[in-house]
């Protein structure tokens, strides 16, 4: 049985060389874990259409293709053309369940939600000729859901080969969030077992993983035990959280020991208004700029992200947000315009109120406007985006954000880390266009593996006496 998986690039032209590096960081995990469930005697594809080449001219026993709001048109146009063959054609991911009377028209059999134990009964219906048009996600957990099948994965064409995910959602509720329509009618948030996430992590070479989970800190008692079990495996990691999992209680602190050196935070919005309408409550009763500190005391890397155009915002957001990310020091900035994506009580509130430019899905990635702001112009809300992307690497911004770090080493290893990011954009093209990412790969993690200050440590070996103790006792 011949089976092909497919993750669709928004791009419809041009070779995967000419993409930029950040479809080149993470491997398509979902696609690959499903792959897991299948017979060992099938023939199993995986193509990645941002990072590789993908054929047409085949005709598969069955195509799968994840499908996501900003290559959905894409999806479709591949899904139509075997199935003009003959081929079964199912589609699962965000874009479908939210949008599943779209997305009846051009697959056999859709997944609504998460797909580990839908799956399987997929198999079982295909098996014997009768599959149902629509699987729906009852059970959720993480049990007993097989290895991701890492060797359907050409590590060489990614920055990040070593990624993983842990858990499944996230415990918090933002209006604007795409994952929660995804989750409806079940759990939102669960993890998987610790056995199996150290199987996984046996799979990987070398030291450096990445934890892709939207909230690697969400469960308290999970995640103490998960660091428990990698310290001492000389393991290093990045990972993402949210302020109040960071001041609240001593998790940071067990994260740092087993390894974090790198973590991501949605900060979202320096107004209190902004957050109180897109429902963000988890960053209103902790300051941002203790949780900072607080990481950077511990020798840990910062990653904010930041959403402009939210009702509480104005044409000052813009300068207001990079003066702040550049005072507080941080490592990197990602900005997003709003963006109401189907399925969330943003788009369903945005909508009501007639407030939709269109409806032209691939333009629904964050760097586009695509409904009309409150407190500035549509014009306003694109040209300070852009703006604030300019602003932030700016060459003089990331020194001054560089400055900020504890010592001359951290504050050479931070210019380097951020410059490299933002302003060496050609030499990237390069080393993916030759395949030679792999070596960047070697520098990145010599930055995030090199030893951090004498203050960092000291407080790092207080932190491990302390927990030291509490676990004898």
């Amino acid at each position: 049985m011949k089976v092909k998986m497919i993750l669709p690039s928004l791009l419809e032209s041009g070779s995967p060389g000419q993409r930029p590096i950040k479809y080149s960081l993470f491997p398509p995990l979902g696609l690959a874990t499903l792959a897991g469930h299948f017979p060992e005697n099938w023939d199993i594809e995986l193509v990645d259409q941002h990072v590789m080449t993908l054929s047409l001219n085949d005709e598969p026993d069955l195509v799968m293709i994840e499908v996501y709001i900003t290559n959905s048109y894409r999806a479709y146009e591949i899904a139509d053309h075997y199935r003009a063959k003959g081929v079964k054609v199912i589609l699962g991911g965000l874009h479908v369940t939210s949008m599943l009377a779209e997305a009846l028209e051009h697959g056999d059999a859709l997944f609504i939600g998460p797909a580990d134990h839908s799956f399987p009964e997929f198999l079982k219906d295909f098996k014997n000729g009768h599959v149902k048009k629509v699987y729906h996600s009852k059970t959720r957990n993480l049990n007993r859901i097989p290895l991701i099948r890492r060797d359907l994965i050409q590590r060489y064409r990614y920055l990040v080969p070593n990624s993983l995910v842990v858990s499944r959602g996230c415990p918090h509720h933002c209006n604007f969030c795409y994952k929660d329509a995804f989750f409806e009618g079940g759990k939102s948030f669960y993890t998987q077992q610790i056995e199996d996430v150290l199987e996984d992590i046996g799979q990987l070479p070398g030291k450096h993983l990445y934890f892709l989970d939207d909230h690697l800190l969400g469960n308290t008692p999970y995640s103490k035990q998960l660091f428990r079990e990698i310290k001492g495996m000389n393991r290093l990691f990045q990972g993402a959280s949210t302020v109040d999992a960071i001041l609240r209680g001593n998790l940071i602190d067990h994260a740092v020991s087993a390894g974090l050196r790198s973590i991501f935070i949605g900060f979202e919005s320096i107004n209190s208004s902004s957050l109180i309408s897109s429902n963000k409550k988890q960053n209103l009763s902790y300051k941002s700029e203790d949780a900072i500190k607080k990481l950077r005391d511990l020798g840990v890397r910062v990653n904010g992200s930041f959403v402009f155009g939210l009702d509480g915002d104005g044409p000052d957001v813009f300068d207001r947000t990079v003066d702040w990310a550049v005072n507080q020091g941080l490592t990197t900035a990602t900005f997003h315009i709003a963006t109401p994506y189907p399925g969330t009580a943003f788009y369903k509130s945005i909508e009501k109120q007639g407030r939709l430019i269109h409806k032209k899905w691939d333009l629904y990635d964050t760097r586009q406007v695509v409904f009309k702001p409150i407190g500035m112009s549509e014009y306003q809300l694109k040209q300070g985006y852009d703006k604030a992307y300019q602003d932030f690497y700016k060459w003089s911004n990331i020194l001054s954000s560089a400055k900020v770090q504890l010592n001359i080493q951290d504050i050479v290893r931070q210019f380097s880390y951020s410059a490299g990011w933002k302003k060496l954009e050609p030499l990237w093209n390069f080393l993916v266009q030759s395949g030679s990412l792999p070596y960047a790969r070697k520098v990145l993690e010599s930055i995030l593996d090199s030893k951090v200050s004498n203050k960092v440590n000291d407080r790092r070996d207080t932190i491990n006496l302390i927990n030291h103790k509490k676990e004898l006792a």
